[in-house]
Formats: C-alpha cells, sequence, structure tokens
C-alpha cells in the first residue's frame, strides 16, 4: 500500500497489537474467476519470521478451494478510522488551506496459504478461538457444553486455513503530518464526537 514514510509503522508489536485488537480481517485471494474477499476472524501466534495467522472458512465458502491452489493470499486487518474535518484545524483560522482527510490505522499481512481438514486441528483451532473471546465474559461458553455429535458435525463442515506471514505492513494515518496545532484541534474534536480510541491513538501518535 502507499506508504508515506510519517505514517508507517514497522514494529512488531504494533503491528500484531493491532491484528488481535481488530482480529476480522478481509482475506484476499486471488482465483480462476478472479479475486475473492471474505471476513474472517483469525488467531495470530508468534511462529515464524513475522507471526502465523489461523482460521477456518465455512467447507460450502469456495473460498478455500481458491487458497488451496493459491501462491500467495493477503489480509486485511482495519482498526479504528474517521474522518477529519478542517474546521478542527488551528491553520483553518490562521490561512484557511485547509481540505478534509480521513485518519485510520490498517496492516496488511501477505502469506503462503495452508488448508487444513485434519478434525483434531479444527476442533484446537474452533476452541482456541472460542476460549480468547469467552473468558472475559461472566459466564463463558465452552466448545464442550455443546453435544458431541453436534460439535463433530459442525467440524465437518469447516475448513482450517493457516497462513505463515512472509510479508507485513503497517500504517498508522494519525495527522502525523499536520502542525501540533492542527493535531490538538483534531484530538480535541475527536474526543468532543465521542471518538476516544481514535482520539487517543491521534494523540500518541501525534507526540500530544
Amino acid at each position: 500500500m502507499y506508504q508515506p514514510p510519517h505514517f508507517q509503522d514497522e514494529t512488531r508489536a504494533a503491528q500484531h497489537g493491532l491484528i488481535r485488537a481488530y482480529p476480522l480481517g478481509l482475506l484476499i485471494t486471488g482465483g480462476a474467476a478472479g479475486l475473492i474477499a471474505d471476513p474472517v476472524p483469525f488467531l495470530l501466534d508468534e511462529s515464524g519470521p513475522h507471526g502465523t495467522l489461523r482460521a477456518h472458512l465455512a467447507r460450502a465458502n469456495p473460498h478455500w478451494q481458491a487458497l488451496a491452489e493459491a501462491e500467495e493470499c493477503l489480509i486485511v486487518f482495519q482498526g479504528p478510522e474517521g474522518y477529519v474535518t478542517p474546521g478542527w484545524y488551528a491553520s483553518k483560522r490562521e490561512h484557511g488551506r485547509v481540505v478534509p482527510t480521513w485518519n485510520y490505522a490498517t496492516v496488511h499481512a501477505w502469506g503462503r496459504p495452508r488448508v487444513i481438514e485434519d478434525a483434531d486441528w479444527l476442533r484446537r483451532q474452533v476452541a482456541d478461538l472460542t476460549t480468547l473471546r469467552e473468558t472475559p465474559r461472566a459466564a463463558p461458553w465452552a466448545v464442550d457444553d455443546a453435544p458431541a455429535p453436534f460439535v463433530a458435525a459442525q467440524l465437518r463442515a469447516i475448513v482450517g486455513i493457516e497462513i505463515s506471514i512472509t510479508r507485513i505492513e503497517g500504517k498508522w494515518k494519525m495527522s502525523q503530518n499536520r502542525s501540533e496545532a492542527d493535531r490538538a484541534g483534531v484530538v480535541a474534536g475527536m474526543r468532543a464526537e465521542g471518538k476516544t480510541v481514535l482520539a487517543e491513538m491521534v494523540a500518541e501518535r501525534s507526540g500530544l
């Protein structure tokens, strides 16, 4: 993706942190009929040079067949994002030479996919994903709470994918190219609109 230096972040901690915080990635694969894209929840572990992504797809989804033939796929993870009005900029009042923009954080990960149909792997994948999301709840649900025959049937209806990340890019477009006064205006404006997560990210990335 287009990467001006002031928006680029190559640190593994930041990239992996965004993936874990926003794990619903857009999986994009080139198939015989062209590009295929599906939103998929991913798990990330630290194995490999840039990490490894694990997920599963419905067996009825032809995307997994395209993955089986693909040399490479792309997963896009989208973090906080939001519109930036020039009305927040101090420079609007100074000279008026301002335009709207959009702030966002995103991580793009490329890798070679591997399709997995092993029942034990699939059960572990589903259990790991479930445990991660259910543990914080007051009454967490577990895979073993469902009847075993039902779980077995559900596992037969999915296919696993594992993607060893070969290349990864992170971009945090957080008004770093604006003056300190303009950045402060963006933070204040976003806080006033209740966009607290994005506002704090702009403040952190802008040194405010």
